[in-house]
């Protein structure tokens, strides 16, 4: 994902999703963006070294709720999280495919593969989508890298 430039483009992309830019809300959406990829919430507070780890939860928690981020789970060390492309926010119109590499554990996004669209049979209402591939990376792939067993 690209990152998104200034304080002032991530107070709007907030305020579009109905949530109060506050300093900590501005800095927590902005580290998400410029990752370029999902991040674990303990990835998160390390590079917010100044956040209290409950307060990256709860602004997790409410981008969550407000569709700002996707959450997905990877099969690593729990939850990750990415800005959402979408700028409804009511819902996530930019489901897209992950990639878990096997080797270096980092979740990649694919934002070019859609997440097939699935019926459900009758009485089942979908919420989310998480459509993950788990394999090995082109960089660790290059490095010649080979899982552990």
């Amino acid at each position: 994902m690209d990152g998104i430039n200034g304080n002032s483009s991530v107070a709007g992309l907030l305020q579009e999703h109905g949530i109060r830019p506050t300093a900590n809300r501005i800095m927590i959406a902005t580290a998400l963006s410029r990752a370029g990829r999902p991040l674990s919430m303990t990835e998160l507070e390390t590079l917010l070294e100044t956040v209290d780890k409950s307060v990256v939860f709860r602004t997790l928690s409410l981008f969550k709720d407000s569709h700002l981020v996707h959450v997905m789970e990877d099969g690593s060390d729990g939850a990750r999280y990415e800005l959402c492309h979408s700028h409804a926010p009511e819902a996530d119109d930019d489901l897209h495919a992950h990639f878990y590499c096997t080797i270096c554990h980092r979740t990649y996004c694919l934002e070019e593969i859609p997440v097939p669209k699935v019926t459900l049979p009758g009485g089942f209402s979908p919420e989310s989508a998480n459509f993950m591939i788990k394999g090995i990376c082109p960089e660790c792939n290059r490095s010649g890298l080979q899982r552990a067993h």
